[in-house]
C-alpha cells in the first residue's frame, strides 16, 4: 500500500516515471499475493493495483486509458477503494463527453457511501461540468444531476 500510496502522490506531482515504478513494484507484491485480501484492512490485491494505477492515470490527463480500462468490478473492495473508484471514472468518463455513463457512476458512488461523494471535491467539479454539458430542464436527467450538485454543494 505505501508504493500505491507514493504513486498517487507523485502522480499529482506529475511524476510519471516515479509513479511508474512504483506501481509496477506494487503489481509485483500483488501478483505475488494471487488475490485481493484485506489484511490490516489495507485491501491489497491485483485489483487495488489496477484501480490505484487507472486513479495515477487520471492525474496524468491519460484521460482515454481511463475510459478504456476503467470498466471494472469493485463490489468486492473495500466501500472506499470501490467509492473512490467510481468517482475516477466518472470524472474521466464526463471529460470525455459521456456525461450519462458518467452520472450513473457517481449515482453508484453516492448510494454506497453517501458522505464519501457529497465530500469530494472531484464529484464537485465533475458534477459542474456534466450540468454546463446538459442543462437543467424540466423533468429531464439534467435535472436529477442539479439536485445532486446540490446535496454535494457542487452548485448553490
Amino acid at each position: 500500500m505505501i508504493h500505491l500510496r507514493a504513486a498517487v502522490a507523485a502522480a499529482r506531482h506529475q511524476d510519471r516515471p516515479t509513479a511508474k515504478g512504483l506501481l509496477d513494484q506494487a503489481e509485483e507484491l500483488a501478483d505475488d499475493l494471487g488475490s485481493d485480501e484485506n489484511y490490516w484492512q489495507t485491501g491489497f490485491g491485483p485489483t487495488n493495483v489496477l484501480l490505484h494505477r487507472l486513479s495515477v492515470e487520471l492525474d496524468l490527463d491519460n484521460v482515454s486509458y481511463v475510459v478504456e480500462h476503467g470498466q471494472i468490478n469493485v463490489d468486492h473492495m473495500p466501500q472506499e477503494r470501490s467509492v473512490s473508484h467510481r468517482i475516477d471514472y466518472a470524472r474521466a468518463l464526463s471529460l470525455t463527453g459521456r456525461g450519462d455513463e458518467a452520472f450513473t457512476e457517481l449515482r453508484t458512488a453516492e448510494r454506497t457511501s453517501p458522505q464519501l461523494v457529497r465530500n469530494n471535491p472531484r464529484v464537485r467539479e465533475t458534477l459542474r461540468d456534466l450540468i454546463k454539458q446538459s442543462p437543467v430542464t424540466g423533468g429531464s436527467r439534467s435535472s436529477e444531476v442539479f439536485v445532486m450538485a446540490q446535496r454535494c454543494r457542487a452548485v448553490q
